[in-house]
């Protein structure tokens, strides 16, 4: 689940991480009373109005402004609350503004100049360790970074069964070129993000960047911040944080019907139980030459109620060309999938796409017979290789 950026911000803040503050506003009015309310608390004359959607980049698309007047802030304000922000992570057609972030200027004069950082914190799955990957090339594209200056990206693994040490902090610190105040904030820093990491049951942190202030502090700027979907039971007060106006609508329903469901930007639409078939089933398509539309899997219990809101799910796709349903009949008996497709597809009426059905398992030659003798346009199959030439046949 991911957080927008002053949910991110809040919730590292509430573990001690030193951050950017600043207040979220609907309105251009909210806008200005939140810039007004900052400059009382933190004496800030200048402020950064940052879209709030669930995508990196908002900079270049014109979603992070910076306002040196009351005047500027509505103005800007209105500007960003109701475009559709086209970032190099969106689509073409951009994400919808909701709301912003009025933050103070983090960039004031001094006697010393200040600097960013990048930080995040997230699994290496090749070791099954967290590690903490971080950069003196803060503010910038990691990804353009790691590829012309490999180099200034370093990486500091965590055992997990003693925690980060106070060395590997201090390592971090020293790494990023800090010394004075500037190093003893910094460890301090790490410290705290990596401890929010492991309580919060978070998958990814990514600061972008992280500021060593002219006045020695350290403070995180921005904040991406994604939530193990499967620890939310033990996070009630996070789950209520999520924002379902930036999710993809179909997931979000398939969710609400407890279907595990993805969107991709295929032709070929799958329905299967079990993930490990599912994925076996995207790699077939591919073989096949075509593109899987989407990751569904219905689970073990694949009745005609389930099928149907399957079937209606996919075809919520335009780009679907054809639908692939590949059962194994373990649990569920093939004879009764076979059914819930029959009463599925009569009930939906008007596909006007080819399916194929593969039941292969328990009564899995009642299941073809039925889907044989069903009159309808739905094409049966018993081999994985015969499912791949089908599909490939009604794609040409």
């Amino acid at each position: 689940m991911n957080l927008h950026e002053y949910q991110g911000k809040e919730m590292l803040n509430s573990f001690g991480v030193q951050i950017q503050r600043g207040i979220v506003a609907q309105t251009p009015a909210e806008a200005v009373a939140a810039a007004k309310k900052l400059t009382e608390d933190t004496g800030t004359g200048w402020h950064v109005i940052k879209a709030q959607v669930h995508a990196g980049g908002r900079g270049k698309g014109g979603g992070v402004k910076l306002a040196k007047n009351l005047e500027e802030v509505e103005k800007i304000a209105g500007q960003i609350i109701g475009m559709h922000l086209v970032t190099p992570q969106t689509s073409a057609e951009g994400k919808l503004v909701n709301q912003v972030l009025v933050a103070e200027d983090v960039y004031y004069p001094g006697e010393t100049e200040t600097s960013e950082f990048y930080m995040s914190v997230l699994m290496n799955r090749a070791t099954g360790r967290n590690m903490i990957m971080y950069s003196t090339e803060g503010g910038m594209d990691i990804e353009a970074v790691a590829e012309n200056t490999p180099h200034l990206i370093f990486t500091e693994e965590i055992d997990p069964a003693l925690g980060l040490l106070g060395f590997q902090a201090r390592k971090i610190a020293f790494n990023l070129g800090l010394s004075g105040k500037a190093f003893k904030e910094m460890t301090k820093f790490v410290s705290a993000l990596y401890t929010a990491y492991v309580k919060s049951d978070s998958s990814l942190f990514e600061i972008n960047p992280v500021l060593k202030t002219s006045d020695e502090r350290v403070i995180a700027v921005d904040a991406k911040v994604t939530i193990d979907d499967n620890a939310l039971f033990r996070h009630k007060d996070y789950a209520e944080l999520r924002d379902l106006r930036e999710e993809n609508p179909v997931e979000v329903e398939a969710k609400a019907v407890g279907l595990s469901y993805v969107d991709l930007d295929g032709n070929v639409g799958c329905m299967v139980n079990g993930a490990g078939l599912a994925m076996a089933t995207m790699d077939l398509i591919k073989q096949a030459g075509g593109d899987p539309a989407n990751f569904l899997d219905v689970g073990g219990t694949a009745d005609a109620e389930r099928v149907e809101i399957a079937f209606n799910l996919i075809l919520k796709d335009p780009n679907v060309k054809a639908i692939l349903v590949n059962i194994f009949g373990g649990i569920v008996r093939c004879d009764r999938v076979a059914q819930g497709i029959i009463d599925a597809y009569k009930s939906i009426g008007n596909i006007e796409v080819p399916i194929i059905v593969r039941l292969e398992g328990t009564n899995a030659d009642i299941a073809k017979k039925l889907i044989d003798e069903s009159g309808l346009d739905v094409y049966s199959v018993i081999e994985f290789q015969e499912a791949a030439d089908k599909v490939q046949e009604v794609l040409a």
